[in-house]
């Protein structure tokens, strides 16, 4: 789809001044001009709509970047058969106005709106007025957050015990609760000095600073000031560990050998660190120096107490220090202080014990390796009965299978068994009866033979007497 820009009907809108004004708020306050047309345009657009009975998508209004002349454009699609006269113009009213426009292009008919001029002058002050706002609220949240750490030093304009509130020029800055040194007493008009730990935009896209007294960058930066060897990168700061009020440890180093960095930060008669400390109102300041060795970095943190050794476990990130028995109390500190602003300050875990303490828990660990191993050995015994009784369990569990399978055994036999003593019963019994039987055949054989020669003997005497009274007959 093509656009078509008809000539102009009549004089455009002067705004040779306006284009002044910008180019001079863009070299004073930094507002690109381009930006500001750009947004003025739909400014002009949206008050045209207010005013000017029309839609907001055929209307075009431009600025022209050097003279600032305002023009207004009704744009409507060339069409065969118009259907919504405010959008769409016919190919034959187009024609009219431009010979070589064709169906479905725009055409840009310029318009010259009475009282427009008033309106886009009332329209373009608003806008710029609102740009200003904007980009000072913008410019002071990025200068402002750009010096995050950074000292800056104001009047104090409220101070109720909660919410410290500090004038710092161009803007307020805010010292909450948590961020206050707990020792300090605010007081209206005071002048006080304190670093930026945050920025933040609040409503209506204002810009809020958010100060420190107590933040451990207050005192990194205090040194910065104080002392020029650490402004100029001589010596570094490597860790600072505070609490806030009572002491501070500072932990520093110079690649220089013949800088001493501890030295440097005190001063000739601690002059240097004497002023760190006022403006901390007493707030106790340690100064040790850095060191690779993790070891002689503890014990130097733990000053000003002395240190007998130190059992450095790198795995676990954890040192063991042992120090003489009368400076246990000064290496803990008072609540444990200094014991967890040496922690702090070297990113180790430390546990303190005293050389009788020491020599106590090698002992108790003396004793606990021999629990173990007497622990061991009765572990090795209780597995070793634990096995016997196995095996005797695994045995004892083979003899009772063997003994059911006996007596399986034994229930399968004896019926056999009985069986075949039945029969030898059942043998014996008929030998028996037979052996009885014989003597009864024997003796009724005996009786029949016995009463067969009683009737022989009966049958001889009968013949005999049949003999003898035959003949006692014959005789006769």
């Amino acid at each position: 789809m093509k656009k078509k820009q008809t000539k102009s009907n009549g004089p455009a809108i002067d705004s040779t001044e306006l284009i002044l004004a910008m180019e001079d708020l863009e070299k004073e306050n930094g507002l690109k001009k381009e930006e500001m047309l750009t947004t003025i345009e739909t400014a002009l657009v949206a008050a045209y709509k207010r005013n000017y009975d029309c839609e907001d998508e055929n209307v075009k209004i431009t600025m022209d970047r050097e003279t600032g002349e305002i023009h207004v454009y009704m744009q409507k699609e060339v069409v065969q058969e118009v259907e919504n006269e405010k959008t769409q113009i016919s190919i034959e009213e187009a024609k009219k106005i431009d010979n070589k426009i064709q169906e479905g292009d725009i055409l840009d008919n310029e318009l010259v709106p009475k009282n427009f001029g008033r309106i886009a002058a009332g329209t373009a002050k608003q806008v710029i007025i609102q740009k200003i706002r904007e980009a000072s609220r913008e410019f002071l949240y990025n200068e402002y957050n750009d010096r995050k750490g950074e000292i800056v030093s104001g009047l104090i304009q409220k101070a109720d015990g909660g919410v410290v509130i500090v004038d710092l020029g161009r803007l307020e800055g805010v010292m909450p609760l948590k961020e206050q040194i707990p020792s300090e007493r605010y007081h209206v008009n005071d002048k006080i000095r304190a670093c930026i730990v945050e920025v933040e935009k609040g409503q209506k896209g204002s810009t809020q600073v958010i100060i420190s007294r107590s933040h451990n960058d207050f005192v990194r930066k205090l040194f910065e000031l104080e002392i020029p060897e650490i402004y100029e990168g001589l010596i570094e700061i490597k860790s600072v560990s505070r609490d806030a009020g009572n002491r501070c440890k500072v932990a520093v180093y110079s690649q220089n050998e013949n800088i001493d960095p501890v030295g440097s930060c005190v001063g000739q008669k601690g002059i240097r660190i004497q002023n760190i400390i006022n403006e901390l109102n007493g707030e106790k300041i340690d100064v040790i120096e850095w060191n690779a060795d993790p070891s002689i970095y503890i014990s130097s943190a733990l000053l000003p107490a002395q240190v007998m050794a130190v059992d450095i476990k790198e795995e676990e990130h954890f040192a063991q220090v042992i120090v003489p028995d009368d400076q246990l109390s000064l290496a803990i500190g008072k609540s444990g202080q200094n014991a967890r602003l040496a922690a702090r300050l070297t990113g180790w875990k430390i546990d303190i014990k005293s050389e009788t303490q020491f020599r106590q828990m090698l002992i108790n660990m003396q004793n606990e390796e021999q629990k173990e191993e007497n622990t061991e050995i009765a572990s090795e015994e209780i597995e070793e009965a634990e096995e016997l009784i196995k095996q005797a369990e695994k045995e004892q569990e083979i003899t009772e299978n063997i003994v059911e399978e006996t007596i399986e055994e034994i229930k399968e036999e004896k019926p056999k068994r009985t069986r075949k003593k039945k029969e030898e019963t059942d043998v014996k019994e008929n030998t028996i009866e037979q052996v009885e039987e014989k003597p009864k055949k024997t003796r009724k054989k005996k009786e029949e033979t016995d009463s067969k020669e009683e009737n022989v003997e009966e049958v001889v005497e009968e013949k005999l007497k049949r003999t003898r009274k035959k003949k006692e007959e014959t005789e006769e």
